[in-house]
C-alpha cells in the first residue's frame, strides 16, 4: 500500500503539470482592434501640421 502511495505522487504531479501546461499554452487573443484604431487616429492627428492662422 505504501508503494501505491509513492506511485500516486509522481502521477498526480504529471497530471497537474499537464493541466498547467495546457493552461499556459492557451490562446490569448485579445480583440484590441479598437485600441489600435484609436492609436492610428492619434498618430495621424500628430502628423498633421498646425494651421498658420492661429485658429485651432
Amino acid at each position: 500500500m505504501a508503494a501505491l502511495a509513492w506511485l500516486l505522487i509522481p502521477l498526480s504531479a504529471t497530471v497537474g503539470a499537464t493541466i498547467w501546461g495546457g493552461w499556459a499554452a492557451r490562446s490569448r487573443s485579445t480583440e484590441d482592434t479598437a485600441g489600435l484604431d484609436g492609436y492610428a487616429r492619434f498618430r495621424d492627428a500628430m502628423e498633421k501640421p498646425l494651421p498658420r492662422d492661429g485658429s485651432i
